[in-house]
This record gives structure tokens, C-alpha cells and sequence, in this order.
């Protein structure tokens, strides 16, 4: 039987959570040219402590990496008890990506796993093997259940508000590097199966720069049942001027399981962030990449003051009862993610 068969729903994000998971920097020269490598463990250790006096922070971490982690975070003023570290090998550090989508039983309350196949974004960086076997290895290390996705699905394709809609971009989940033997019927149908939704909201395509073909956490996230923060472009020589628009046209067509239209509310994004002579001429630089956790939001800034300053009060408008903490994510976005792309939350269970 599915995940949905047997009563298990995916809960948002601001439901609560046991846990946030992140898989921590490999030494890799691919990855931020091997230049930067003390930069990231810093970063990195920076964001597990944020979480970290929130929740639970689990990390994916060679063993032989574990001491010189915890010391990072220490150095970091995380919470020591709300550290912990897994021998859980990988390849990078998308665990948003290549972690675990999870789902929860909508009456014993029971977690699991659901595992989907993962080829780093239609093949795009090899190698990726380590990262496929993230999820098998988190549920193995903590005694759930797991259930097949039965497909290629990273966890920044899709956004759902708990209500049984969920957002996702044709760009990425009908792209021939994905699924090429699935129609749209059958992906709908395996994301109904495993995750617990009824209504699949298709935009089209996602920003410049973004490896990952379009991924919906740097265009739109529900905030509430009812409600979608929607990136927009106010540079009309922009190339995401009309991909957005197209985007708000379809945000605004949609209805929630009542058959109203969603509350669109618009973001913009910050202005073009660029890296002389890197792979990426323009970084996918979005304030919607932001992490929900008990009682707080982590939004990524990008040090442009009066664009950063807008967004952290939008989103605390947004989120009135949860502390609003932003993170400088400029270096962290030149791999092309930031906050959310780097994490996975595990809920309650």
C-alpha cells in the first residue's frame, strides 16, 4: 500500500517539528572552488546553532568528521544538547534534495520516510551516490518506517500547505532529466500516493541561474493554508521580469480546497547577485528560501541592507508569534541555495 493508503499526510513546515536535518560540507574542490572551505564549516555551524536554539539540529557527517563538527558548532554558541551527529556519508550538501521527504500518520502521529530516487538534478553533478542513500540511512538510524517514492523528486521541487494542495514547476518535475518514462498523470499521481495531497498546482519555470531547473523554494512558499509568498522582479531588463509575472498569473488562478483563491502576496527579489568569473554569472538569490522552525523563521539575506531589511519585515508580518532571524547567505548562494536548500525538517512525532 502507498503512504496515503495507510493514513500518512506530508505536514507543513511551520507544523511542529522534531527536528531539522542538514548534511554537512564534504572537502571537495567542486564545491565552492575548494576555496572556501573554512568559510562554509563557519556558515554552516552558524546555521545549526540558529536552528539549534530552536530544535533538535541532525547532521549528516563522515564519522571521522564528527569531532572537528561539534567543535564548529560549539564555536558557534549552538545549544550542545540539541546537536547530534550521524555516520551518514554523502556527496553534498543539498539535503533538502537528497534527504528524506517525510510524512506522519494523520492519527497515531507515526513518522516515516518517504525515498524518493535522486540523480542531482538531472544528472548535472556527478558523483551522487552517497546523497541517493541519505534517506534509507536516516530512516535505518532512526527506526521508521520508509515508503517508495517511485520516482526522481527532490524535496525544493515541491511546496504543500497541509490542506492537500501542493505547488511544484513543470520546468522541473516534467523535464526529460527527471522522469522521462512518467506523463504528468503518473507524477501527480505517485506525489498524491506518497505524500497525502489532492491538487497539484503546476507554474512553469524557475529563475536564472538556478541548477536546479526551477525548484518552487525560490519562487513561492505557502505561509499559511491560504496564503503564498510569490518572488517578483521590479527590473524590467530582467530575465525573470516575465518569468514572474507568468508566475502571478498562475498563483492567482488557483483555488484552496474550498474553492478560493489563494492570498498572493508579492516579494521582490533582491537585486542581481554576481560573482566575477564564477559558473553561475547570476546567483539564485531568493528571500522565499527561508527555513520554518519551532517558533522561529531563518531567512537568507544577501547584504544589500534596504532590500534584506524589506523582506525580514515582510516575513515577520508573516509570522507575528516566530522569531525572525536573518543569515548572511551571499557566499553560501554561490553553489545556488541557500537556507531551505541546505535543510530538511522532520516533524513531530
Amino acid at each position: 500500500m502507498s503512504a496515503a493508503a495507510e493514513g500518512f499526510v506530508m505536514p507543513p513546515e511551520w507544523s511542529p517539528q522534531d527536528a531539522v536535518w542538514l548534511s554537512w560540507p564534504v572537502d571537495d574542490p567542486r564545491h565552492w572552488g575548494g576555496a572556501k572551505r573554512d568559510l562554509m564549516w563557519a556558515k554552516f555551524a552558524e546555521i545549526a546553532a540558529a536552528i539549534s536554539r530552536h530544535e533538535m539540529v541532525r547532521i549528516n557527517a563522515p564519522g571521522a568528521d564528527h569531532t572537528a563538527i561539534a567543535a564548529a558548532c560549539n564555536g558557534a554558541k549552538a545549544v550542545p544538547e540539541h546537536v547530534q551527529l550521524f555516520d551518514h556519508p554523502h556527496n553534498d550538501v543539498w539535503c533538502r534534495d537528497h534527504g528524506p521527504i517525510f510524512v506522519k500518520h494523520r492519527e497515531t502521529g507515526e513518522v516515516a520516510v518517504t525515498d524518493w530516487g535522486f540523480n542531482a538534478w538531472g544528472g548535472k553533478f556527478p558523483p551522487w551516490d552517497l546523497d541517493d542513500t541519505i534517506p534509507a540511512r536516516i530512516a535505518a538510524s532512526l527506526g521508521m518506517r520508509v515508503f517508495e517514492g517511485g520516482m526522481i523528486l527532490e524535496g525544493g521541487a515541491i511546496e504543500i500547505n497541509g490542506e492537500g494542495q501542493l505547488l511544484t514547476t513543470e520546468a522541473v518535475l516534467l523535464n526529460p532529466n527527471r522522469n522521462p518514462e512518467l506523463g504528468r498523470a503518473q507524477i501527480e499521481q505517485r506525489l498524491r500516493d506518497a505524500l497525502g495531497v489532492a491538487d497539484i498546482l503546476w507554474l512553469k519555470q524557475g529563475i536564472e541561474g538556478d541548477d536546479t531547473d526551477g525548484h518552487i523554494d525560490d519562487l513561492a512558499r505557502f505561509t499559511d493554508p491560504r496564503t503564498i509568498l510569490a518572488c517578483v522582479e521590479r527590473d524590467p531588463a530582467s530575465p525573470n521580469r516575465r518569468v514572474l509575472e507568468d508566475n502571478l498569473v498562475r498563483l492567482r488562478s488557483f483555488h484552496d480546497s474550498n474553492g478560493r483563491p489563494f492570498e498572493v502576496l508579492e516579494i521582490p527579489l533582491p537585486e542581481a547577485c554576481e560573482v566575477p568569473g564564477w559558473r553561475l554569472p547570476v546567483l539564485p538569490a531568493s528571500y522565499v528560501n527561508f527555513l520554518i522552525v519551532n517558533g522561529g523563521v531563518l531567512v537568507p539575506t544577501f547584504r544589500q541592507r534596504r532590500n534584506d531589511d524589506r523582506a525580514l519585515g515582510m516575513i515577520r508580518e508573516l509570522f507575528p508569534d516566530r522569531e525572525i532571524t536573518g543569515i548572511d547567505c551571499l557566499d553560501l548562494v554561490e553553489e545556488g541555495g541557500t537556507l531551505h536548500c541546505i535543510s530538511q525538517q522532520q516533524p513531530e512525532g
